[in-house]
């Protein structure tokens, strides 16, 4: 191993958030499009929407939408108008744009491009939706945060190379760490990481805590706000719960409902209530075989010092009546697995993605199972025919937790543990620190 000159026996230097020098605007828009992402549509078998950022146009951008073919000939495309708001970043002035798409096909491949100044954007394909009984595998990370070009992009890789066959991707909060003067460059590096994922893929994120700022921090004042790159930066449904309508929504894809929670809303801004209310009402009109909650803030902490009982009090019970599957969250850093009190199901999830490590409370080591500390992982969820499969792989690939969920035609559904060819428990080096350790295992 190479040691720099003057630095023996020298703690290691962190590793920067980013990989942007200071003072650097490498991610400044441009005329060029960039940041294209594709979301589902409420109802994900008759459309999606896209989100993608330029430098301020002088004139309404468009998307083109045709059914796509072989030949370099797109055939009859479609032309829709774009809906447009200005950002003010570090890195200068910024458009974002967003175009829904309704009245498609299902299970039909889309090409689709769109405008900047004086260019488009390469065609880029989505398909829609299938019919329930249809197979549908999705994948699920955890915080992404930390690093996201340097660490949190060969994660993401892996995840599409296990599962090439992935349609939806769910993301659990913490997108970016945020509030340190680098917000756009951050939000320019997840895009980077995420790469041709985000265009194709039915991408549904989560809103953390790190997307949002304390405003008047330290005193009486003290509130948090949502960062201004949330709302402009995906195109999702806006079929929210009230004060938290564009961090919260549901949408159906093929045999899942799945509802995104607000959990920071819930703790920091007195929504727990409004929300449960509202979950109440999407899931009771749920007609689909399968239920998935996802939410920033785990219902069951996995560090000590957490204190989630505002919204673990409102939504658990909420959760039991309407039988969800799984609950799918992030937060802590470290990985989890548990079943609800009362029963096997919901199976609720912790994970991380990102480098940015924690250590596991006792309670949660003698609560779930399995566990993990100092492991970026990835989760590949599939089902079809009445079967939901259920695996997490680390950064490498390799099995780390999985089981099935099988449901009859009665409705009825039996949890069972899958440990072939699961690796061993992963824990923290026991000397790590939090100085000199590039955040991996805090206490």
């Amino acid at each position: 191993m190479m040691v720099a000159a003057g630095a023996v026996g020298a703690a290691p230097v962190a590793e920067p958030n980013t990989q942007v020098p200071a003072g650097s605007r490498h991610y400044a828009a441009s005329s060029f499009p960039d940041r294209i992402v594709a979301s589902p549509a409420q109802d994900a078998g008759s459309g999606f929407a896209v989100a993608w950022r330029t430098a301020p146009l002088p004139f309404v951008p468009r998307l083109e939408l045709a059914i796509a073919g072989d030949s370099p000939d797109m055939g009859q495309v479609q032309q829709l108008t774009a809906r447009s708001r200005a950002l003010q970043s570090e890195n200068g002035s910024s458009q974002h744009h967003r175009v829904d798409l309704t009245g498609l096909l299902p299970d039909t491949l889309y090409a689709y491009r769109v405008q900047g100044q004086d260019t488009w954007s390469a065609w880029h394909h989505f398909r829609t939706a299938a019919s329930a009984d249809q197979p549908l595998t999705l994948l699920y990370f955890g915080d992404t945060q930390n690093k996201n070009l340097s660490h949190v992009s060969r994660v993401i890789r892996q995840g599409w190379q296990t599962a090439p066959d992935a349609r939806l991707a769910l993301f659990a909060g913490d997108l970016v760490s945020g509030g340190d003067g680098q917000d756009d460059s951050e939000w320019g590096e997840w895009f980077a990481a995420a790469g041709a994922l985000l265009p194709g893929m039915a991408v549904a994120p989560a809103a953390g805590n790190h997307e949002y700022f304390e405003e008047f921090e330290d005193t009486p004042q003290e509130r948090r706000v949502l960062g201004g790159h949330w709302p402009v930066s995906f195109a999702l449904p806006g079929n929210g719960a009230a004060n938290a309508t564009s961090t919260t929504y549901w949408f159906d894809y093929q045999a899942v409902r799945v509802v995104v929670l607000d959990g920071t809303s819930a703790l920091d801004l007195g929504t727990a209530r409004t929300q449960a209310k509202w979950l109440d009402g999407v899931l009771a009109a749920s007609r689909q075989p399968w239920n998935i909650v996802v939410v920033h803030q785990p219902l069951y902490p996995l560090r000590a010092e957490r204190d989630n009982t505002v919204l673990a009090e409102q939504v658990q019970p909420v959760l039991r009546r309407h039988h969800v599957d799984l609950v799918l969250q992030g937060h802590d850093h470290t990985y989890g697995r548990r079943g609800d009190d009362r029963g096997a199901l919901p199976q609720y999830i912790s994970s991380v993605a990102g480098p940015k490590q924690y250590r596991l409370s006792a309670q949660a080591r003698a609560t779930m199972q399995p566990v993990a500390e100092d492991t970026q992982l990835f989760q590949v969820l599939r089902i079809h025919q009445g079967r939901l499969h259920y695996e997490a792989r680390t950064a490498t690939g390799r099995l780390y937790d999985a089981f099935q969920i099988s449901r009859d035609d009665a409705g009825k559904k039996q949890f069972s543990e899958l440990r072939e060819g699961r690796i061993g428990q992963r824990d923290c080096p026991r000397a790590a620190s939090p100085k000199g350790r590039d955040d991996r295992c805090w206490e």
